[in-house]
């Protein structure tokens, strides 16, 4: 057991009620997972308020409450202890009871709209095929070492990715590499973590359901750079118009790359094909699997990353020449009625809009190249008709569809993509809310030498309808209708 005083270090305290020297079994935010001897942190999450169900965590066994509030009953033999923040406090106090694990291994944080869950994933592969014992937290999975475990957000709670940090230290890992979301970053979540390098990829329109405006998403991010400490670097796309705001106020060593613009790690795209790219990166060519302008970025970013981090040029080259996609990004099929289906997590209008120019900067335009895209529910609503506007102006036909609707009626999240999409371009467009229909649509469409691309879900393996996940799986969805119609 831990001592509630101890894994109260370096929490702004505003008030106690109660001893704090007494012993604690563990901590949660879930009143439902409290048990004897817990200590209950009270939240207000944007659905419910933890400190409604204080008398709840109580009766469930909790000897100790935080809270930023005292509430209006003080149970006789709890422990109250009122905080400036609780959601700062329970990431401080996470790291103590888990013996502040971050401190242990070198971790390095992604963040940006675009391109989190790439580097990660080929930073973690990257690392691995180099040697060494490596962690992720990621988006798609996390992995202790070869352990690998299945992720439910871009950035876990602070329990979580305290617990998980801990299971690295034990299992040898030298290195993590974890995506920081802006939603973690706002619920302090990774606040009490001791970063030794954080990479900025880029910020376009995304999570404008969560933050009210763009600048308060970009100050968010910057947060992240800011409160990195002095022995970490900071390595910032500069070809991004936010690239150097990133680098303001921050005491970390400053770093940057770029395609366009002067940089300490520079690349040029020398060839551009299906089959992947030639680049030369700060003067040395390396050819990959790995294709597109976007992927250039990603590709640079962990050239630099694993520099920095003290690894050979040269041995860094090699190893990049080797790396394999990611699943869900970029991943691609070629039928035998030689039809290409490109399967995208490309959930932004940014990320839409790259995928399908790197489509066609490849393509000879004597194919057809069909969209099937769609919007989740219950997310920002204002990139619908921005995604369905680039889908139709970059495509020779874009089906509209359902993604994750979630709560919201497909029909209606479709009607309001419709909105966005120019008069010249409405013969391109079709809608179809059957994601399935619309997919195989897409196939019975296409002939010998086009090229499909399902974009927004990737990785997903399900899709979210009225509060219920069915399997879904575009990967797996298309080849399967491409096989029947080769019959």
């Amino acid at each position: 057991m831990s001592v509630l005083k101890d894994i109260l270090y370096k929490v702004a305290i505003v008030a106690v009620k109660g001893p704090t020297d007494i012993a604690i079994a563990k901590m949660d935010f879930d009143s439902r997972k409290i048990e004897t001897n817990d200590v209950f942190v009270a939240i207000r999450g944007s659905i419910s308020d933890g400190h409604d169900f204080i008398k709840k965590a109580i009766q469930n066994g909790a000897t100790a409450v935080v809270c930023d509030t005292f509430p209006e009953i003080i149970e006789q033999g709890i422990t109250y202890v009122q905080v400036k923040d609780t959601n700062s406090a329970l990431a401080f106090m996470a790291a103590n009871y888990f013996g502040n694990p971050s401190r242990g291994l070198k971790l390095v944080g992604i963040t940006g709209t675009n391109g989190k869950t790439t580097i990660a994933s080929l930073l973690f592969q990257l690392f691995q095929k180099a040697g060494f014992k490596v962690g992720l937290l990621s988006t798609v999975k996390i992995v202790v070492d070869t352990i690998e475990y299945k992720a439910t957000h871009t950035t876990p709670d602070s329990i979580t990715i305290n617990h998980y940090l801990k299971g690295m230290v034990e299992s040898g890992v030298e290195y993590c590499f974890m995506e920081v979301s802006s939603h973690g970053i706002h619920q302090k979540r990774t606040e009490a973590l001791h970063f030794v390098g954080g990479i900025f990829t880029n910020l376009s329109h995304d999570h404008l359901d969560y933050h009210p405006t763009f600048a308060e998403y970009r100050d968010v991010k910057k947060s992240f750079f800011d409160n990195l400490p002095k022995t970490a670097f900071v390595l910032s796309n500069i070809d991004d118009k936010n690239g150097q705001v990133m680098l303001q106020n921050t005491v970390a060593k400053k770093l940057t790359y770029a395609l366009k613009s002067y940089a300490d790690y520079k690349a040029q795209i020398l060839e551009n094909q299906l089959s992947g790219l030639l680049l030369k990166i700060n003067g040395s060519e390396v050819w990959v699997k790995l294709i597109g302008t976007f992927n250039a970025y990603n590709l640079l970013a962990i050239y630099g990353t694993a520099v920095e981090l003290g690894m050979e040029s040269l041995e860094v080259l090699r190893l990049l020449s080797d790396l394999e996609s990611v699943s869900g990004r970029f991943q691609f099929i070629v039928s035998s009625s030689n039809i290409t289906a490109i399967v995208d997590y490309a959930h932004t209008p940014d990320a839409l809009d790259n995928v399908l120019k790197t489509i066609n900067d490849i393509r000879t335009k004597n194919e057809q190249l069909i969209t099937v895209v769609g919007c989740g529910g219950n997310r920002d609503k204002t990139k619908r008709p921005i995604m369905a506007e680039i889908a139709t102006a970059l495509s020779d036909k874009a089906i509209l569809t359902s993604d994750n609707p979630r709560d919201e009626n497909p029909e209606v999240i479709i009607s309001e993509m419709e909105q966005g999409v120019a008069p010249q371009n409405y013969k391109k467009l079709l809608s179809i809310t059957d994601r399935k229909q619309a997919i195989k649509t897409a196939c019975q469409l296409a002939q010998p030498n086009d090229i499909i691309l399902i974009a927004g879900k990737g990785h997903e393996t399900y899709q979210e309808i009225k509060g219920i996940r069915q399997h879904f799986d575009d990967m797996e969805t298309v080849k399967e209708i491409l096989e029947q119609l080769n019959k």
